[in-house]
């Protein structure tokens, strides 16, 4: 399997990356384009075995799979000067270019296309990774599952719940980080350093994490497990909701959608 990435950003760096750790795909297969040379060059010098160029044509020359990993107001530029064939996978991870969009770009409704949502985490093999699949995509699916939960949770879902699902996930994933700063700051007033602080925060919201994903649980009875009459938690928790903590977060997902 032959895989090219157009554009070497945070993103396509990133998969490009963790698909040469994942042993799925030989690192000789994947091939990286991007207009830089400087981001050419560090992704080599952790594997040199990943094929580089600055030409997006050639890059995708035999490439069962296209990844395209650019900013949303460059894919009609870049997409339409590809060339893709019609029997090449076409796996975007750009924002808000649904799969009509995407199909008059290349001019034909056939292309089998995936969408593709990571987050940030991905370069830690620690993300929250979503799909959604065209029809003519889908005998493909069971495939880019197997290759994508290398590098974390894969979820697959139709292109309606895309939208909802990234403002929970690729966006809510700076949300969980203002909680974490937000706390850091409240320790450092409180005397803990900085340092220490977010280290100590940082590994509550990973336990927290681990609670719901590695239990039979929800959020609600792992709260009251915490909360005990008359105790100091659920005067914290009482605060957050006098102060409307949970209606903030709402807010923020939706006006992410």
């Amino acid at each position: 399997m032959r895989i090219a990435i157009i554009g070497a950003g945070n993103m396509g760096g990133a998969i490009a990356r963790g698909l040469a750790k994942s042993q799925l795909v030989a690192a000789g297969e994947i091939c990286v384009a991007d207009p830089s040379a400087e981001t050419l060059k560090r992704l080599n010098e952790e594997h040199p075995e990943i094929e580089t160029t600055d030409d997006n044509c050639r890059a995708i020359e035999g490439a069962d799979i296209v990844l395209l990993a650019v900013k949303p107001w460059l894919a009609e530029q870049v997409l339409g000067g590809l060339g893709l064939k019609q029997e090449q996978l076409l796996i975007s991870i750009v924002a808000g270019v649904d799969f009509a969009h995407l199909g008059q770009i290349l001019g034909r409704d056939d292309q089998p296309i995936c969408r593709m949502i990571p987050n940030t985490a991905i370069r830690l093999g620690e993300s929250t990774t979503l799909i959604a699949c065209n029809p003519q995509a889908a005998a493909h699916q069971a495939d880019i599952v197997k290759l994508f939960s290398s590098m974390g949770r894969v979820f697959c879902l139709t292109e309606k719940q895309m939208g909802a699902a990234t403002a929970m996930t690729s966006c809510g994933i700076a949300y969980a980080l203002k909680y974490i700063q937000a706390a850091m700051q409240a320790g450092i007033e409180l005397g803990i350093y900085p340092k220490d602080g977010m280290q100590m925060v940082a590994q509550s919201v990973k336990g927290a994490a681990a609670l719901i994903l590695e239990g039979d649980t929800h959020p609600a009875i792992e709260i009251d497990k915490v909360c005990t009459p008359g105790g100091i938690t659920i005067k914290g928790v009482n605060e957050l909701e006098h102060n409307g903590f949970a209606s903030a977060l709402i807010k923020a997902i939706k006006s992410s959608c």
